[in-house]
């Protein structure tokens, strides 16, 4: 008995062993399966993985800093309320800006008539051919003008108009008009021994002494200016020797100057701004009264054409023309 079960059961199993085996084989194929992918996705995790680290690896410093400093300073979304009240008040300035703009176009570009009716205008019309009629022109009253021509008359009869008086003067009585002493006047004897710088007699515009003629000119004036015009000779005053011919040197300009001995006294005169190529005379040389010198000039520190004249004792400047006035002859 026991057997035949035991057959029965063999050969009920076979079968059926034979169908275990086979999904055996097939589950322990499809667990192998399983693994190999298992195993490829964990690899390409782990390759995914090591390639990410080694990217931040990569990375600078500085660009991961930026990263961490952007996510933390990332501000909080605002609340809603304050984003829609924010959005409300733009909304409404570009509403009024909107609405600024075309007011303005509107009283620029349209005629102050346009609003107006074909009655009203008409009325207008009609008002303006009223008043420009001849009969409203005749209505409005004349003016009168009253004008009392006899007071008038008299009137700019007694009526006195000043005008400014003025006079001209020359450069020379100008310069004596400062000085405060114009009479300069003299005569020159051909035949003396001492004579003036010119044969006949000329105007002279500034004397001896303190003076305040120019900006630039000296303060104190060394000599006396004869003004006969430019290119006039000019002679020596008396028998000598040229001590000096000095061209353009300071304000003096070209200038000469000539030793002489009078009365056991030894006399030095000056002529000075003498015109360029005008002078006649060397050093050394020896001179007698009327000697022609040089001609007028406008050398140096000069006002215009003149003789600047000078006349020292024993060094000492002294006034020419009072000393001429007493010892020409």
């Amino acid at each position: 008995m026991a057997a035949s079960n035991e057959g029965a059961l063999q050969g009920a199993s076979m079968p059926g062993a034979q169908g275990e085996f086979t999904s055996r084989r097939e589950r322990r194929a499809a667990e192998q399966a399983q693994q190999s992918r298992a195993t490829r996705h964990g690899s390409r995790r782990v390759e995914r993985a090591t390639s990410d680290a080694s990217d931040i690896a990569m990375r600078p410093s500085t660009s991961r800093k930026l990263v961490k400093r952007s996510v933390a300073k990332r501000p909080a979304s605002q609340p809603r309320a304050k984003r829609s009240k924010r959005t409300m008040i733009g909304q409404l300035a570009s509403i009024s800006a909107m609405a600024g703009v075309f007011a303005l176009l509107v009283s620029t570009s349209v005629p102050a008539t346009a609003f107006y009716t074909a009655d009203d205008l008409a009325a207008a019309a009609s008002a303006a051919d009223k008043s420009q009629s001849p009969a409203a022109m005749a209505a409005v009253p004349a003016q009168d003008v009253m004008v009392n021509v006899e007071a008038a008359v008299a009137a700019a009869e007694t009526d006195t108009v000043t005008r400014d008086s003025y006079e001209a003067k020359s450069f020379q009585q100008q310069i004596a008009a400062l000085r405060g002493n114009p009479n300069f006047s003299y005569s020159n004897n051909p035949n003396g021994s001492i004579q003036w710088p010119f044969v006949g007699s000329v105007p002279i515009s500034s004397g001896f002494g303190p003076r305040n003629v120019c900006s630039y000119c000296s303060s104190y004036h060394l000599g006396i200016d004869f003004t006969p015009g430019s290119g006039v000779p000019i002679q020596a005053m008396a028998d000598g020797v040229v001590s000096a011919v000095n061209l353009h040197s300071g304000g003096l300009g070209n200038h000469v100057i000539i030793d002489h001995v009078i009365n056991g006294q030894r006399v030095t005169t000056v002529y000075a701004h003498m015109q360029w190529g005008s002078i006649q005379v060397a050093t050394g040389q020896q001179v007698t009264v009327g000697t022609v010198v040089g001609a007028v000039g406008n050398t140096g520190t000069s006002t215009g054409a003149h003789l600047h004249f000078e006349v020292h004792l024993d060094g000492t400047p002294v006034d020419p023309y009072v000393w001429l006035k007493a010892n020409a002859n």
